[in-house]
């Protein structure tokens, strides 16, 4: 099991960002969540498989309609046993 943090810049909040975020992890089977922080990125946390992880940093990269992703940063994790996947 593989687990990462990512962060997201660019026009990311206020665009549907986390919901699509969700909804790609759930396709993936992933368990995190997402959430915006006060400095206008999206954090996402996410574990399960490492394919998995670098198709949801491959979707991270372009978001959903209306987004600008200008970086992703990834930092891996050591494993967390995080349950579902939620947004914050």
């Amino acid at each position: 099991m593989a687990c990462a943090r990512f962060h997201v810049s660019g026009h990311v909040q206020g665009v549907s960002f986390r919901a699509g975020t969700r909804a790609q992890a759930l396709r993936l089977r992933l368990r995190g969540h997402a959430r915006n922080l006060r400095d206008g990125r999206v954090e996402v946390l996410a574990e399960g498989s490492e394919e998995a992880l670098q198709q949801l940093e491959q979707w991270l990269r372009q978001g959903p309609i209306g987004a600008r992703v200008d970086e992703v940063v990834r930092e891996d994790l050591e494993e967390q046993a995080l349950q579902g996947f939620y947004t914050r």
